[in-house]
């Protein structure tokens, strides 16, 4: 079957959030399956990473979007890449999303929309007269257009949505129609309307064969009013036709303390010293005071969905009782703003680094002794799957992939509600846990057995691929 995957991000190249590490990791798990390809925009830092593109198809402009081509590459291990051509729309500074202070750039309608209507003419075979798809696999806003444009166009191919997080939509003014192409008729409440507002991601939610969501507590979350930002009521339609399936997403075998090169010492279970020098490393290289007490940390986008304001409020308690705090990660600038103030009070016990490094996430996992991850909400979260197999127990909000990955009492700890009050709970069941040795022993080598393999989540995918095949758009 050929599959086309269409992504915003890939960890190879760029990485803003789980979006990159997922697209990274599920094609290469369906490559057993799938003749599978992915497709990117062609932003600076994939096109100076990219050795030889192989020009295979030019689209013309189209309403207000300009004309591009379109490249065929391929990743250092034979994964075969399709980047979109348009140095005015992608060749600029920042990240793929905004500007380098973090705006969003004001045509991303433009950009995405572009970026949509020629994943779907690849699809349809229109650009790669080598290649096209059987089923078209998209992911969240910023490809959510696809399944639209192959509708517009009369294609039945079936196509697929992965909605990552509900709560980025992709919302612009009704004027955006004209200047994507879309028609007229589309905008009304069964269409892309949504609040007098072009909504990119409702469109994938209208008009994609299927939709899947990144697990199955989150897929039943977001057909309420608690966590459906405004579509629960379309999301419940879906979900009652059994059009809306969530699927755990998993990590990549990298994730393993015995074998991962970052480390400042190699362990495995039972190897606490092994583990207690990569807290040495960590305390060094934040500037913390050597310590007996635990050591928490925070690997995670800086933002309001993942509670970092609750962390801030519980830091004094958790400091006062002998333990540590390590950050890092980069966001929203106040949050940004506070946890540098937070160093500033406590700099032997607070240790903040803004910015995200892949090694020192990992050394972070591998020396603290719990992961506090108290988000709002939570669509299916890695930092979790991260921390258990590196021995940091996970102290978690019960919500979306959260409860579903993290066993309370047994390889980490839950707690009911995103508050200050239910936060302190977990942290103190933590420090009691800590006190006795033998229950973290015994909680540690659990967690670090736990399995999150992609093959599990390949398998689901591909049943579902088969499926919507057999039965066409």
């Amino acid at each position: 079957m050929r599959v086309l995957f269409v992504t915003t991000e890939l960890d190879d190249f760029v990485r803003v959030g789980g979006l990159g590490a997922v697209s990274a990791a599920l094609p290469r798990a369906l490559r057993s399956f799938a003749d599978i390809r992915i497709m990117l925009p062609g932003y600076r830092d994939i096109i100076e990473q990219l050795t030889h593109i192989q020009i295979v198809g030019r689209c013309p402009a189209f309403a207000e979007m300009p004309a591009c081509s379109l490249g065929r590459a391929a990743t250092k291990d034979g994964l075969p890449v399709y980047v979109l051509l348009c140095s005015q729309l992608y060749d600029r500074p920042g990240n793929p999303y905004g500007d380098e202070s973090g705006r969003d750039w004001p045509d991303n309608d433009i950009r995405f929309a572009r970026f949509a209507s020629a994943a779907a003419e690849l699809a349809m075979g229109k650009l790669d007269k080598n290649w096209a798809a059987d089923l078209i696999h998209a992911n969240d806003w910023q490809a959510s257009l696809v399944p639209a444009y192959l509708a517009w166009q009369g294609a039945k191919l079936p196509s697929i949505l992965t909605i990552h997080n509900l709560a980025y939509q992709g919302l612009f003014p009704k004027d955006s129609l004209r200047r994507i192409g879309a028609p007229e008729s589309s905008f009304h409440i069964d269409g892309v309307e949504f609040y007098d507002q072009v909504s990119f991601l409702k469109a994938g939610l209208v008009y994609a064969s299927h939709l899947t969501t990144v697990s199955a507590t989150y897929a039943r979350e977001i057909t309420t009013a608690e966590f459906g930002c405004g579509l629960e009521g379309l999301l419940r339609i879906r979900s009652d036709a059994a059009e809306l399936t969530g699927i755990l997403n998993g990590i990549d075998e990298s994730w393993d303390p015995r074998s991962c090169a970052q480390l400042a010492q190699q362990f495995g279970a039972g190897d606490w010293a092994g583990k207690r020098a990569n807290a040495d490393y960590v305390r060094k290289q934040f500037g913390l005071a050597v310590s007996r007490g635990p050591m928490f940390g925070i690997v995670a986008r800086l933002v309001h969905q993942k509670g970092i304001d609750l962390v801030l409020s519980a830091a004094d308690e958790i400091v006062d009782a002998g333990g540590q705090i390590v950050v890092t990660g980069s966001g929203e600038p106040a949050l940004e703003r506070a946890l540098i103030d937070a160093h500033r009070r406590r700099p032997d016990a607070i240790g903040v680094v803004i910015g995200f490094n892949d090694a020192q996430a990992r050394r972070i996992f591998a020396g603290s002794d719990f992961t506090l991850m108290p988000s709002r909400f939570e669509p299916c979260g890695l930092s979790q799957m991260y921390a258990q197999r590196f021995g940091s127990l996970p102290i978690g909000h019960q919500t979306g992939g959260l409860a579903e990955t993290i066993t309370d009492g047994e390889t980490g700890f839950l707690f009911s509600k995103p508050s200050h009050e239910s936060l302190l709970g977990g942290v103190r069941r933590a420090f009691s846990a800590f006190m006795a040795h033998d229950q973290l022993d015994t909680m540690r080598r659990s967690a670090m057995g736990r399995s999150f393999s992609w093959s599990i989540s390949a398998g689901s995918y591909s049943a579902l691929y088969r499926k919507l095949a057999s039965v066409g758009g």
